[in-house]
């Protein structure tokens, strides 16, 4: 089930409804919020519910033994296992081709004729974003950061909940859980919810998704994408800044309807994104591009391995492995992990040179010149992000090189979504701090009034169908 849809839309209402009916009872509307969020997972395919199910019982199980047992030994067990098993399960639906393919590959280049057995298995749709849920769970819970919850609706919830459950934000238990842990009487209050924020970010996600980013992709990206060797540079060029801020629209509209959604329904989730291309180093693109992951990976991942202890070598060892298995996070294929490499690599780049330090005095024209030399550099590397295959990659590269080809889609219209889709990443906080403001100021039957005209025009406007948002892939 996609959120800009009709079926989505008739969704929401009625667990908008129910749900704040249910408010006076706790455990009977978190029980009704988890069937409605299984519901929409098994929209796409019902079996696969069960591997949530199996997700969540794993995670429940090895919080209450973590909270059962005080001995260090048992604990460190306890939480290996657990980890192991979600691990395990994700690499085995997401890594089992890659991995089988890439050793055939070896076999046979080495001589050896024998194929390893191949089984066609359906990546399920959200499986990264909710095992790092699991994850984070069992290890704060370890780490004390968060009470093991004795209530297992409560972790089926935690696990399950609709807004975020396919494509993030990952959202961490010890935010949400306390949300979701209050007795009957106790929970969400109506006049309390962020409704104008929710509402207003519901429709800024709408129009990112449906104008930009599908725009976008339709006109120009796909079409240069299946085939770039016929382009020549400027279209290349085109094209690949118009993926750059297709992913940007596209991954951050789905936060931003997830929050809005969630806000609705009365909880609150972290902002994921904070206009990433107006920085001025790739370690504060990182600070600023889906900020639930790479605190994700900063808390569970770097820090483990060392962090910046150590020295300054084994600081950069330590940003590049981080980088490299976020990179293989995002997809099942080599051009992810050199896509985490390149990342990585100019991360201990930066840190040798010092750009990653904050530089609020630094010359505008020096800040100019940093974010456009950041943003040509993400553009480079979402090439490779981008492409089916390294061959494509390379055909998309070397075709820079081609000045001769006249431009396919160069016109007002593609220029005009360029412009805006990057202008968002340059509006003032205080700008839509006073919209909101505005927009919540405004009579409730104003508010439904401007809101369906937004929804109303936004779908007149964008292009026919509906295309997934890209992150569901991963």
């Amino acid at each position: 089930m996609l959120f800009p849809t009709f079926d989505f839309g008739v969704f929401f209402l009625l667990v908008f409804a129910v749900s704040w009916w249910l408010l006076p009872r706790a455990e009977a509307r978190k029980a009704f919020l988890v069937g409605a969020s299984y519901f929409f997972y098994g929209y796409w395919d019902w079996r696969f519910c069960f591997l949530l199910l199996v997700s969540s019982l794993v995670n429940y199980a090895a919080g209450a033994l973590l909270d059962g047992t005080r001995d260090t030994a048992r604990r460190k067990i306890i939480v290996a296992v657990a980890v192991a098993m979600n691990l395990g399960v994700l690499a085995f639906f997401k890594y089992y081709g890659f991995f089988i393919t890439s050793l055939n590959d070896l076999m046979f280049s080495l001589g050896l004729e024998r194929e390893m057995p191949f089984l066609e298995i359906i990546l399920p749709v959200g499986i990264s974003f909710f095992t790092f849920q699991g994850i984070s769970y069992v290890v704060d819970v370890y780490r004390g950061h968060v009470a093991a919850t004795r209530s297992l609706l409560n972790i089926l919830l935690y696990i399950s909940f609709f807004p975020q459950l396919v494509a993030g934000p990952i959202v961490r238990a010890s935010h949400f859980l306390p949300q979701i842990e209050a007795r009957d009487g106790e929970g969400p209050k109506p006049d309390r919810i962020l409704a104008s924020l929710g509402l207003l970010l519901i429709v800024i996600g709408l129009f990112k998704k449906v104008i930009l980013a599908n725009y976008l992709a339709t006109e120009m990206v796909d079409i240069v994408f299946f085939d770039p060797f016929f382009y020549g540079a400027f279209d290349l060029t085109l094209a690949i800044y118009g993926y750059t801020i297709q992913i940007y629209c596209d991954f951050s509209a789905y936060s931003d309807i997830a929050i809005g959604v969630a806000a609705l329904l009365g909880y609150r989730f972290q902002r994921n994104f904070d206009q990433p291309y107006r920085s001025e180093s790739i370690r504060e693109f990182w600070r600023r591009w889906h900020i639930s992951l790479s605190t994700w990976l900063r808390d569970y991942l770097y820090i483990p391995i060392g962090g910046g202890r150590g020295g300054v070598w084994k600081t950069r060892r330590n940003l590049m492995a981080t980088m490299v298995l976020g990179g293989l996070w995002h997809g099942a294929a080599w051009n992810y992990v050199l896509w985490g490499f390149l990342h990585g690599a100019a991360m201990a780049l930066e840190n040798v040179l010092g750009w990653d330090k904050s530089q609020p005095r630094r010359a505008l024209w020096k800040r100019v010149v940093a974010v456009a030399a950041v943003f040509h550099f993400l553009c480079l590397t979402f090439i490779i992000f981008r492409a089916e295959n390294m061959t494509i990659a390379w055909d998309y590269l070397s075709g820079f090189a081609d000045f001769e080809t006249p431009s396919e889609f160069f016109s007002p219209f593609i220029l005009g979504l360029l412009v805006v889709g990057f202008s968002l990443h340059f509006i003032p906080h205080r700008v839509t701090s006073a919209i909101e403001r505005t927009f919540a100021g405004l009579p409730l039957p104003a508010q439904a009034v401007v809101l369906a005209l937004a929804i109303v025009v936004i779908d007149a406007c964008g292009p026919d169908g509906v295309a997934p948002f890209i992150y569901f892939q991963f």
